[in-house]
């Protein structure tokens, strides 16, 4: 079994709200760590804070040359892509407002690196977008700025949920055109009930529980499948 190595933006580097200190910090158990524990064996974290697709194919092409090394590359992109510039919005309502990145270069810039990573030799793997909580992250993204404003806006609070879960169906359906291993993060939240309680406070980074969750869903779908195609070589 060779190496494996992801790429992503702060869901897969770990990051946390830490509601005692009030302040982001990195999970020492967060996914990326639990795996590479569990298959005893190292993955190399590219991911970013912050870090969008288009970010995200300049990161990949300094690194193309390593991706050879890595049969498995994991791909986890689209919550700051959708993301909006609250603040803004805030002020101007009434305005056009665009997203990080805009759907339609969200999904070509995607799959850019699919092919990217395809062409260099390793074999793509990509993660759905974890559900946004979608009154958590109102207060979290409203805080100091006019609520009434930003809800004239977007229409209601459960449309911040709809609005990124278009991102969340576009990374699926690349998978599903160009047969990429999907393991479906949103999926197996949502199957929770009460998916509240696996994000933070700011309703959109995993909590503790909700990296030990998408550990255990990544564990099923690709470290079982891996070591089993080990085996068999």
């Amino acid at each position: 079994m060779k190496n494996i190595c992801i790429f992503g933006d702060s869901v897969a580097k770990g990051v946390v709200y830490d509601e005692a200190r009030s302040k982001y910090v990195f999970l020492k158990n967060c996914f990326v760590n639990m795996f590479a524990q569990k298959a005893n064996l190292p993955v190399k974290n590219y991911a970013r804070f912050g870090c969008t697709v288009e970010k995200g194919i300049e990161i990949i092409n300094r690194h193309r040359d390593e991706l050879l090394s890595f049969s498995h590359t994991v791909l986890e992109f689209g919550g700051n892509d959708c993301n909006l510039n609250w603040r803004e919005i805030s002020c101007s309502p009434h305005e056009t407002h665009l997203p990080e990145v805009p759907l339609q270069q969200f999904k070509e810039t995607y799959l850019k690196i699919i092919n990217i990573i395809k062409s260099a030799g390793s074999t793509p793997v990509i993660l759905s977008l974890p559900p946004l909580e979608p009154e958590k992250f109102f207060k979290w993204v409203s805080q100091g700025l006019n609520r009434e404003n930003i809800l004239k806006f977007i229409g209601e609070i459960d449309a911040i949920y709809r609005w990124q879960e278009s991102y969340d169906t576009a990374v699926k359906n690349l998978a599903k055109i160009h047969a990429i291993r999907l393991v479906d993060i949103r999926d197996a939240f949502l199957k929770e009930g009460a998916y509240s309680d696996f994000i933070c406070r700011d309703g959109m980074h995993p909590n503790e529980k909700g990296h030990a969750l998408i550990h255990k869903l990544i564990e099923q779908q690709v470290l079982l499948p891996l070591r089993l195609n080990h085996q068999e070589s």
